[in-house]
């Protein structure tokens, strides 16, 4: 089938996309039954697909689709800036910092010294620490988009995934200058450590600017499909300027949607995207199931399985302390590091830079594990979500009935496109 589709032209790449949108859709239908998340069933169907077992689209083509990454990137994180606005982050602001720097940087300090106590080297050691402070926000927010759910327990979730990021960020960029200090040139020059914190400040400013921008062009008279458009222009825009820098879109682009949010002061155009984007997020997941090499896992070996399930500990620790710390309620301390397990999108774009600046061998086991786990965790990790905002009682009662009693049996093809226009009085969207 791939060599196909490879010899159509453009036709192959639009029935690709139509494979990778129904593979995905079908999935969904065996994991409802199984009671897993639909993110988990798009990842699935990705590496059912993919080049590994049915090899239905060309290998080039999922070479040539990491814009679709960014974009869902992009767009996941405009949506998460409306959880900024300024009156709750005055009221709890604080607190959430404190959370996301414990869960953060623990996961880091446990990755960190298992790394030593491997034998492996200090700068490996740091590079895979700051990398696994990262969580991935999209199949959490997916998550908690399919089962509508909402309360306090879910707005800490969306708060401290938003920051979880810029943490990551500001760790990696520390333990790159230790790294490149300590380099076999021995030194390290200013512009190394400058610019890239230069580029990450101009990238926020633009996104900040960007958002304010849009608001003034958002206004009552004008039309919701042109809003719409306005909005797409804006984060495509956003995204665009910032990798021509090689920087990561993900602050910016939540820079965006926060100044939006406050600016404004309403959140309809959120809902608005909200029915623009699922296509994308669905190619997003099944894109990462595509892009997972079977022979990579076995290379990562004991390394990658020990990576895998040390930050799982770290982060369920890390939350837990931290939680305990701010006096956070029952639910998040016991539940709250199952929904930060997933890892993806940021992580693979600081994998790709650590890997530039370690020797070969070391630089290619840290891409491996990266990717190999990130994309397990993409697995794992929705289910994990699921388990989390149900323990914590965050899903409304009709959709666990619904899932109870396989409420999708006739309407699961409707629900897809039908949700959003019930999440406008639910807070949530799909």
């Amino acid at each position: 089938m791939a060599l196909f589709l490879s010899n159509l032209g453009a036709a192959g790449i639009i029935l690709s996309i139509a494979i990778m949108l129904a593979s995905g859709f079908l999935l969904t239908r065996i994991t409802k039954r199984l009671h897993l998340p639909n993110v988990t069933g798009y990842i699935i169907a990705g590496v059912i697909i993919g080049p590994w077992c049915l090899n239905l689209v060309p290998s080039e083509y999922i070479g040539q689709m990491d814009f679709v990454t960014d974009l869902a990137l992009a767009f996941i994180a405009f949506g998460v800036g409306k959880y900024f606005k300024l009156s709750s982050l005055k009221a709890n602001g604080k607190n959430m910092v404190i959370l996301t720097l414990f869960e953060s940087l623990t996961a880091g300090v446990f990755i960190t010294t298992a790394m030593l106590l491997l034998g492996l080297s200090l700068s490996f050691s740091l590079l895979l620490g700051a990398i696994g402070c990262a969580t991935a926000p999209a199949s959490t927010i997916m998550t908690i988009r399919q089962y509508k759910a909402k309360g306090t327990f879910i707005d800490t979730i969306l708060q401290v995934v938003a920051l979880d990021d810029a943490v990551a960020l500001v760790a990696f960029s520390v333990c790159a200058a230790f790294v490149q200090a300590n380099s076999r040139t021995g030194s390290v020059t200013v512009s190394q450590i400058a610019l890239p914190v230069l580029f990450n400040m101009a990238a926020l400013a633009i996104g900040a600017v960007s958002g304010i921008v849009l608001s003034r062009l958002i206004h009552k008279r004008r039309s919701k499909d042109h809003s719409l458009v306005l909005a797409c222009v804006t984060i495509m825009g956003v995204a665009g300027i910032c990798t021509s820098m090689n920087v990561s879109p993900l602050l910016a682009c939540m820079a965006s949607g926060t100044a939006y949010v406050n600016a404004s002061g309403n959140k309809h155009l959120f809902k608005q995207l909200n029915q623009f984007t699922p296509p994308l997020l669905v190619m997003f997941f099944v894109l990462s199931g595509m892009r997972l090499a079977i022979p990579s896992l076995a290379a990562a070996g004991v390394i990658g399985v020990i990576y895998f399930l040390v930050r799982i500990a770290g982060k369920y620790a890390g939350s837990s302390m931290g939680a305990a710390i701010i006096h956070a309620s029952p639910e998040i301390r016991r539940y709250f590091g199952l929904a930060l397990i997933p890892q993806a999108g940021v992580s693979i774009g600081l994998a790709v830079l650590g890997q530039r600046m370690l020797p070969t061998e070391s630089g290619l086991m840290l891409s491996t594990i990266i990717l190999s786990s990130g994309l397990l965790y993409e697995m794992v990790g929705p289910a994990c979500s699921k388990a989390a905002i149900k323990l914590s009682g965050s899903i409304p009662e009709k959709e666990n009935a619904a899932e109870k009693t396989g409420g999708e049996t006739g309407k699961s093809s409707k629900s897809q496109t039908d949700e959003t226009v019930s999440a406008q009085a639910r807070h949530a969207v799909v």
